[in-house]
């Protein structure tokens, strides 16, 4: 082609491999290993002489073709999968960090992030400092000769804060260290974090990659020194892959994603709006609403506000677990990234483990429910939701 293929055409078309066969669906190779003609053609590949297929932990055709798509759409020159959205952000500090080193972290991140960072790698020595994500002088005045890499995940979860990736991406780089963006509630349809400077992006491709909810998976995208060196290295020794079946599911998702995050977040943008002026609910979460304070960031990095939102209820927790088991059509379950809506109660589930005052400084209440908005109709979602206000 002359032009860059939009991302409509690199969702449906980018990073086909076809078999013999010449199969125009993508092909599911599930196998473990790989043949060679001759010992000295193995030997030539297990020693990177060579290029071609090892073993499926880390070489596997329908695997590749995942991280080319995925890499293609987030405009990155390299991509690694990996078996879940968590085993990519600990894949990817464990490759690139070592004792004595330090992050800078978002408050606003997936809840598992915080006993990862703050038990598991700070009994290696890996220490953390926690900072709002909206406020770039905590960023800044955080940072230490030991920082090595910088994490934030914007739109947040569930509060939907907007971190300015371009800014972060300065600091990043005068601080010599790694910016990393968790790109999972907007996925590479609504956002490419790479184009603001990011060095890396992360996805739980569990979300919106597969959409339908049926497969764990995870991907790291960006810098080819750090993606196909360091990060490559640890999948292959550690062992953290992603199984071709899961691959496929995801590859099958991608031919749609752009449709549906338009779509759903059009559904999520008329929910957000009726629940502004629903009297039993204090404040509404999301990056399309004017009253967000930071849309006009939002609207600047993203070309959607996205599906997930989140919304406090007057009553705290007592008054928030009466709407959710309000509902009847909503999904309760912790999950997100389904053309079926999900509710759950962030508090007590998604970010349970996390201290009460550490849940607070992240916004965090008693009262807060996350909604994730799926294909329904939104005058289905709104009926089912007015179920759980008047409960």
């Amino acid at each position: 082609m002359d032009s860059k293929p939009g991302p409509g055409t690199l969702g449906v078309r980018a990073g086909i491999i076809r078999s013999d066969f010449q199969e125009h669906s993508e092909a599911l190779a599930l196998t473990t290993s790989f043949t060679y003609g001759s010992a000295a053609e193995a030997a030539r590949k297990f020693a990177n002489e060579e290029p071609g297929n090892i073993y499926s932990r880390f070489t596997n055709p329908t695997v590749q073709m995942f991280q080319a798509r995925l890499a293609a759409l987030e405009g990155a020159p390299a991509c690694v999968a990996t078996s879940t959205g968590m085993a990519a952000v600990a894949t990817t500090a464990l490759a690139l960090l070592k004792t004595g080193d330090h992050i800078v972290s978002a408050r606003g991140v997936f809840g598992t992030v915080v006993p990862l960072f703050d038990q598991i790698l700070a009994k290696l020595g890996i220490t953390t400092t926690w900072v709002d994500p909206t406020d770039l002088d905590a960023w800044r005045g955080a940072l230490r000769p030991s920082t090595k890499l910088l994490f934030v995940e914007s739109p947040s979860n569930p509060v939907c804060e907007i971190a300015d990736i371009a800014a972060l991406a300065a600091i990043a780089k005068k601080a010599g260290a790694i910016l990393a963006v968790d790109n999972c509630v907007c996925s590479p349809a609504l956002q490419q974090p790479l184009s603001y400077g990011a060095d890396l992006v992360i996805h739980s491709a569990t979300k919106y990659l597969d959409g339908q909810g049926r497969v764990l998976a995870g991907a790291i995208a960006g810098r080819a020194d750090l993606v196909e060196g360091p990060i490559f290295g640890f999948v292959r020794t550690a062992g953290p892959a992603l199984s071709p079946f899961n691959a496929w599911v995801c590859l099958k998702g991608m031919e749609t994603l752009g449709i549906r995050m338009r779509a759903q977040s059009a559904h999520a943008l008329a929910i957000a709006r009726w629940l502004e002026a629903q009297p039993g609910i204090e404040k509404v979460h999301y990056p399309g609403l004017d009253s967000h304070p930071q849309h006009a960031l939002a609207m600047r990095q993203q070309s959607a506000g996205g599906a997930v939102l989140s919304f406090v209820v007057k009553g705290g927790r007592e008054a928030a677990w009466r709407l959710i088991d309000g509902v009847q059509m909503i999904s309760i379950t912790a999950n997100f990234g389904d053309v079926k809506s999900t509710i759950c109660h962030p508090a007590t589930t998604t970010h349970g483990r996390i201290p009460e005052a550490d849940r607070r400084l992240s916004g965090i209440g008693e009262g807060l429910v996350r909604l994730a908005v799926g294909l329904e109709e939104p005058e289905d979602l709104q009926a089912d939701l007015a179920r759980g206000l008047v409960a």
